[in-house]
């Protein structure tokens, strides 16, 4: 197959055993075409997301946790409709998303994130404050369920991809300080469609998402859409 590599995704660029997995629609396929039609036609990546998406794969040991091109392309274009002033995000991982998300923020937004694991300290730390954005993200190591409520600011958005075993415990925390009005992101909500494969009920992580996800279709006091990206991204309006 012969690829503009004007437009072809990075994987390709590179020549990296990457491929196009998780950027394309649970459900439609075949999943290359897609994925690739997909990022052919929404806003280029830009050069330094791609070095970090290149840099997160080749040296971090769960490279595919980035949240890539196309939702990181989503999240900007989120921040720009909501327009929040202050976002919370819960999983820096190796600072992606909260640059994406920095880039849809007003000059005096700010993504306010928190990575529990130190060990992605020196390399999330050093991609951020490189960014353009630098001066619009607040990039703090431990727990946010522990931390975040104690700031005492009440957030516009919230990004929650951290620990799935544990997301209607961090869901709880996050809800009172968001605004109502405000917007809840959540990532990983379909986990490659094991929430609906027998195969994977004795395992942890889907028995979370499946729990949290059953949890927020139930609360009365949020309205919530899964989208089929990726690995699932859930919107929840708290009314």
């Amino acid at each position: 197959m012969q690829l503009n590599k004007t437009i072809c995704p990075p994987p390709y660029r590179e020549g990296l055993g990457v491929g196009l997995q998780g950027e394309g629609l649970q459900g439609v396929g075949p999943g290359l075409d897609v994925g690739l039609y997909l990022l052919q036609h929404c806003e280029p990546e830009p050069d330094y997301l791609y070095r970090l998406w290149r840099a997160t794969n080749v040296h971090t040991l769960h490279g595919r946790m980035v949240s890539g091109h196309l939702q990181g392309r989503l999240l900007k274009m989120l921040v720009q409709m909501i327009r929040p002033k202050n976002i919370l995000e819960v999983g820096t991982f190796s600072g992606y998303s909260a640059i994406c998300m920095a880039e849809g923020l007003d000059d005096d937004g700010r993504v306010y994130t928190f990575e529990i694991n130190d060990e992605m300290e020196d390399f999330a730390r050093k991609w951020i404050d490189g960014s353009a954005v630098a001066d619009r993200i607040d990039f703090r190591i431990g727990d946010a369920n522990v931390l975040a409520p104690t700031l005492g600011i009440v957030f516009d958005m919230a990004f929650l991809d951290g620990d799935k075993r544990t997301y209607v415990e961090t869901y709880e925390t996050l809800l009172p300080i968001i605004r109502p009005g405000g917007f809840m992101l959540v990532d990983n909500t379909l986990w490659d469609g094991h929430v609906t494969d027998p195969a994977y009920d004795h395992d942890h992580q889907t028995q979370g998402i499946r729990r949290f996800n059953d949890h927020v279709a139930r609360d009365p006091r949020v309205e919530v859409v899964i989208l089929p990206l990726r690995d699932g991204l859930s919107i929840i309006r708290k009314k």
